[in-house]
């Protein structure tokens, strides 16, 4: 495996500067900003952005308020969101107290919008023929109500676009359910392994012609981070330049390759996610560099529940390669297309052939669901208190990987080099 590559890391001031110069002249004193931001699920320097934001532009615009990139995500409470941007309930009232901080509702018709509409005929063209069929392009009506959107989140692997940040924090970040369920399930018929990692996919064209509808002026920080801190920021009103410029640093940082598959692999999911519908990352990021018939051990003892928001519908549907709900698309095609194309994302994948699916690799589950309920739902169940990390970390086995924290950093081979 290729030694992780460093860079020369910023500084809180640093971080100032940056804003300083990219914020500098772009506002009038009648503009309405909306800055739009991760959440906890996601690494980012997020409360020194917080601060350097309201610095600059606070009191010298009309108004500034932050928005939550949710998808469909739990909302965080009021307690979560002073704790996520760093400010005690005295700072809240005092010094932002002209601050909002929206959550984004995603499943509330009434606080959305649709902007356009793309034709069946557009869509089949840019997803290379995968769908054909209109796409509304619903978001968070509170967008219309600013002058500017300023989009300042990171950019790393992802398993549904390719690379995440720059218009995917609109969408799905803050658009309807019609979005999202529209991405993720084309990214899971391209399915994960083919998709991750690599700049320009048909999801990552189809949310930049969604982008194209939004009547605000777009602004884009674009941020690189690794576990010892943040090493890009890439600023500009063109979030197409600015946005690549940073996937190609997170590809040096954030892809570490290999020449050789490994049979096993131990993904420590860090607390950050505290479901599976997040943890699952861990397997996104490792499923390439499993050998065939090899597993994958999620390891999430602080884990409780498949997802807070989508929990009940897994439970019946369970975890299916792409495969199997094509085959069965009558029985499947009603549920959201978002939780189905989850549900093939975390399974990987499979074949289905005379109704029996047989998986290219075996993800293994060590948390707090039940053996029970993860038999029930096809994952395989571990113990977590059966689990020795140091067995795993000492581990010299080259066909064994340990990866102490897991969800940001992908694991691909040389072989699949082309990004």
């Amino acid at each position: 495996m290729e030694p992780m590559k460093s860079t020369p890391l910023f500084r809180h001031s640093d971080i100032f500067r940056i804003l300083k110069q990219g914020l500098h002249g772009q506002f009038q004193q009648s503009d309405r900003i909306l800055v739009i931001i991760p959440d906890a699920t996601r690494t980012a320097p997020i409360p020194t952005l917080f601060r350097g934001i309201c610095d600059h532009l606070l009191g010298h615009v009309d108004a500034l308020d932050f928005m939550i990139a949710l998808g469909t995500h739990p909302p965080m409470s009021p307690e979560a969101i002073l704790s996520h941007v760093e400010i005690s309930d005295q700072q809240k009232t005092e010094s932002y107290g002209n601050v909002n901080i929206f959550n984004h509702t995603w499943d509330d018709p009434g606080s959305l919008v649709n902007l356009a509409v793309i034709s069946a005929e557009e869509v089949s063209h840019i997803t290379d023929g995968l769908i054909e069929r209109p796409l509304p392009v619903t978001i968070n009506q509170k967008i219309l109500e600013y002058d500017t959107a300023i989009v300042c989140g990171p950019v790393f692997p992802h398993e549904v676009v390719g690379f995440s940040g720059g218009n995917k924090y609109f969408f799905p970040g803050i658009s309807g359910p019609e979005m999202i369920d529209f991405t993720h399930w084309v990214g899971a018929m391209m399915s994960s392994r083919k998709i991750i990692g690599t700049y320009d996919t048909p999801i990552r064209r189809l949310i930049n012609r969604a982008a194209q509808e939004i009547p605000c002026t777009r602004l884009y920080v674009n941020l690189v981070v690794t576990d010892d801190g943040l090493a890009g920021m890439y600023m500009g009103n063109d979030g197409g330049e600015s946005w690549l410029r940073a996937a190609t640093l997170s590809a040096q940082l954030h892809i570490s390759w290999m020449k050789h598959p490994v049979q096993r692999a131990l993904a420590v999911i860090p607390s950050m996610y505290d479901d599976l519908w997040t943890g699952a990352k861990g397997m996104y990021k490792l499923e390439p560099v499993i050998a065939d018939g090899g597993e994958i051990l999620l390891y999430a003892p602080h884990i409780s529940e498949l997802s807070y928001t989508h929990g009940k519908i897994l439970d019946q549907i369970g975890f299916h390669g792409i495969e199997y709900f094509k085959a069965n698309w009558e029985a499947y095609q009603h549920y959201p297309w978002t939780v189905l194309a989850h549900a093939a994302h975390v399974r990987g994948d499979t074949t289905y052939k005379d109704g029996i699916e047989t998986p290219r690799i075996h993800v293994s589950l060590a948390s707090q669901i039940s053996k029970e309920r993860c038999e029930s739902v096809g994952l395989r169940y571990c113990n977590p208190y059966s689990v020795d990390l140091s067995w795993w970390e000492a581990c010299k086995d080259p066909e064994v990987l340990y990866v102490p924290k897991a969800g940001e950093h992908l694991f691909k081979l040389t072989e699949n080099a082309g990004i």
